[in-house]
C-alpha cells in the first residue's frame, strides 16, 4: 500500500552522487495502525482506515478511541483503484519503509493562509502604469469590463480581491529521495503545500 501520512517539517537541499543539487522538504511519518479495512461486499467500496499520532485520551472522544482501539491525533481513509491495499488487516501497522528512494508520490495538504488579497498577489495581475498621471492605482484592478454583458452585474468567476490560501492542494510530480525508518522521516523532492507542522497524505502513483 503506497499510502501514508506525515507532518511538514522543514526544507533542506540535497546533493546526488554527481553533485547536482536539489531542494527538499523534510516530512515526520510516525507509525501508522490500521483501524478499519472496508470492503465491496460490505461497505460498497474498498479502502483502509489507518491513524497516526500519540495523543492525550482525553483530548479524543470515548468513540474515537473505541474504534481505533487508542487515542490518535490523526486519521484518514486510502481509496485507490489502481492500487488496492491487499493484504491489510485491522490492527496491523506500518511505516515510512512502505516508499523506496525513487518511488513517484503526490502529496495532499492545506496551503498556508495569506488572508484578503489584492489582485496584484493573487491573481499575478500586473497592475497600472507608474507614469502619467497615475498615482494611487498601481496596484488597483483596473477595468472589469462592461457591465451591461452581465446585467449590470459582475459576472460569475470574475477574478478580484479575495481570500487566499487556506485552500487543500495537491502537488503532483515529486520523488521521494531518502527514507529515514529509525528517525521516521521522508525526504521528498521540491515544496510540498503547507506550513510546519501541516498534515499531509502522501500516496504513490
Amino acid at each position: 500500500m503506497k499510502f501514508i501520512l506525515g507532518t511538514k517539517e522543514s526544507m533542506t537541499q540535497v546533493f546526488d552522487d554527481q553533485g547536482v543539487v536539489s531542494a527538499a522538504t523534510i516530512v515526520r511519518v510516525e507509525p501508522h495502525v490500521v483501524t478499519q479495512v472496508k470492503t465491496v461486499e460490505s461497505d460498497g467500496y474498498a479502502a483502509v482506515q489507518v491513524t497516526t499520532g500519540a495523543q492525550k485520551e482525553s483530548r479524543v472522544s470515548k468513540a474515537e478511541r473505541g474504534h481505533a482501539k487508542g487515542a490518535y491525533k490523526f486519521s484518514r481513509e486510502y481509496r485507490d483503484e489502481k492500487n488496492p491495499a491487499t493484504g491489510m488487516e485491522t490492527g496491523a501497522s506500518f511505516d515510512a519503509s512502505v516508499f523506496a528512494p525513487g518511488d513517484a508520490i503526490e502529496v495532499s495538504g492545506i496551503t498556508k493562509g495569506k488572508g484578503f488579497q489584492g489582485v496584484v498577489k493573487r491573481h499575478g495581475f500586473g497592475g497600472g502604469r507608474a507614469s502619467h498621471g497615475q498615482k494611487h492605482s498601481l496596484r488597483e484592478p483596473g477595468a472589469i469590463g462592461g457591465g451591461g454583458r452581465a446585467g449590470g452585474r459582475v459576472s460569475k468567476g470574475m477574478r478580484m480581491a479575495g481570500r487566499m490560501g487556506g485552500e487543500r492542494v495537491t502537488v503532483k510530480n515529486l520523488r521521494v529521495l531518502q527514507v529515514n525508518v529509525a528517525e521516521n522521516t521522508l525526504l521528498i523532492a521540491g515544496a510540498v503545500p503547507g506550513r510546519k507542522g501541516t498534515l499531509l497524505e502522501i500516496r504513490g502513483v
